[in-house]
């Protein structure tokens, strides 16, 4: 069922940071900072992934996601919703289903054998097509996907996450470059404050989380130079 209410943004984003630190999919470590994927430090770490275990949280949330999409791209600008893999796939699923759209999947890479697909499902030339996922650091992940989607002769100008990282400032400019606007419910600042408003965390280690989102470059370069 398409949802029909439309919360203000603010309302959203302090919901989502709240039922992601419910589910306990945010963590925060100053002392052993994790590794990302890029093998920098951070204090911060978040699993979207956790969200498809909670049916009460995962429905509302992807209600929030639903209608954040229909009021800034357009109730009628898509024709195919398309997940990435993995993480964005059942995403994907539950904002199609709203929508009473197609669904469809774009591979990381070439399947290797057969078709030797990237997109699975039917997508089609001149599609519009939004590209969901989970989450979202500087984008550059995204411009893989969008180029897959293109590939087909369908169009992509719309990506859909859970979760903006927020603190790097190239991430919009670097999708908007590739033709992509990024649309999001929530941003390490908004965990940030729901954070301190709960007090989930001593505040020794929200001070830090604070300096790290401020300047994150500068605090994975001190630490990672140790």
């Amino acid at each position: 069922m398409i949802p029909t209410a439309f919360p203000p943004r603010e309302e959203i984003a302090r919901l989502t940071a709240r039922a992601l630190l419910e589910i306990k999919a945010v963590h925060f470590n100053a002392a052993t900072p994790f590794t990302l994927a890029s093998g920098l430090p951070s204090p911060t770490y978040i699993d979207c992934r956790k969200l498809i275990s909670y049916p009460r949280i995962r429905s509302a949330l992807m209600d929030f996601l639903t209608v954040t999409v229909l009021r800034d791209a357009g109730f009628e600008a898509f024709d195919n919703i398309a997940g990435g893999e993995t993480a964005g796939i059942p995403f994907a699923a539950f904002v199609a289903e709203r929508l009473a759209l197609p669904m469809t999947y774009v591979r990381k890479k070439p399947k290797g054998y057969g078709r030797n697909a990237r997109i699975e499902g039917a997508m089609t030339e001149g599609q519009r097509v939004l590209l969901v996922e989970d989450l979202t650091t500087d984008g550059g992940s995204k411009l893989s996907f969008v180029d897959a989607i293109r590939e087909t002769g369908a169009s992509c100008a719309h990506t859909a996450v859970i979760f903006y990282y927020g603190i790097f400032p190239e991430t919009t400019r670097r999708l908007a470059d590739h033709g992509v606007a990024l649309h999001h419910l929530c941003t390490w600042w908004d965990v940030l404050a729901e954070a301190r408003a709960q007090g989930s965390f001593d505040a020794a280690t929200l001070t830090e989380v604070e300096a790290f989102l401020n300047d994150p470059r500068a605090w994975q370069a001190a630490r990672a130079a140790k």
